[in-house]
């Protein structure tokens, strides 16, 4: 008599060796999917093209610009330094000073002037009634050139200071003195030159005999300044 209850059936197929394969893509499929990654590598490549491109466009731009500044800065040198003595915009290291003559000048009889509209040359030095003040306590090169007319006098050409320190009113640093040896006018030049210990505010001069006589056809004929050494 058989058992009451549900029995379970197996099947088992003794013919099949191996599991079962999934199925396999069809040719359609693998088209697309290459089609789809060539696509991808081309529109990167497009992409990277134009990046470079975009980085070379700005890179040219950029030295277009810096040449186009640096030929205006030249050019704008260039007009600045034709219309500006050489070396105008480079300032002295130390005081000088270096005066002409010049058509704005008006000697006295014996103390010369100097021009204030041929160039002057004044750092540090202050030039007031005919005289250079100095402002920095050192030793200075002073100098003088003058060029005269000279009769059967004799001619004085002095450099002299006006000092606190001397109660007489001036000292004469420096001296020339020259005869005619020839009666008639002939013209002759006085040049004065030497080395000094100025205080601040000495005011150092040019003094002549005789104003008169001299000669007055170029501006740098007649010269005075001082730098300090």
């Amino acid at each position: 008599m058989a058992e009451r209850g549900c029995s379970s059936v197996s099947v088992v197929d003794t013919h099949r060796t191996r599991p079962p394969l999934p199925p396999r893509l069809s040719k359609g499929g693998q088209r697309t999917s290459a089609v789809q990654t060539l696509l991808f590598l081309l529109v990167a490549l497009a992409l990277c093209g134009m990046m470079i491109e975009a980085c070379f466009i700005y890179r040219l731009y950029q030295t277009e610009q810096v040449s186009s500044a640096t030929i205006s800065k030249l050019i704008g040198g260039d007009e600045a330094s034709a219309t500006k003595p050489p070396g105008e915009d480079v300032l002295p290291s130390k005081p000088v000073a270096h005066l002409t003559d010049g058509p704005d000048v008006v000697h006295d009889e014996h103390v010369m002037a100097w021009s204030m509209v041929a160039g002057p040359n004044l750092y540090e030095i202050k030039y007031e009634n005919k005289e250079l003040i100095i402002q920095k306590e050192a030793y200075y090169y002073v100098y003088s050139k003058v060029f005269y007319f000279l009769d059967s006098s004799s001619f004085t050409h002095e450099i002299n200071v006006k000092t606190e320190r001397y109660a007489g009113g001036y000292i004469t640093l420096l001296q020339s003195r020259n005869n005619s040896p020839t009666p008639g006018k002939i013209q002759s030049n006085s040049y004065l030159g030497g080395v000094f210990h100025l205080y601040k505010n000495d005011a150092i001069y040019v003094n002549v005999s005789n104003t008169r006589r001299i000669a007055r056809h170029k501006s740098f004929e007649n010269v005075f300044g001082a730098y300090m050494i």
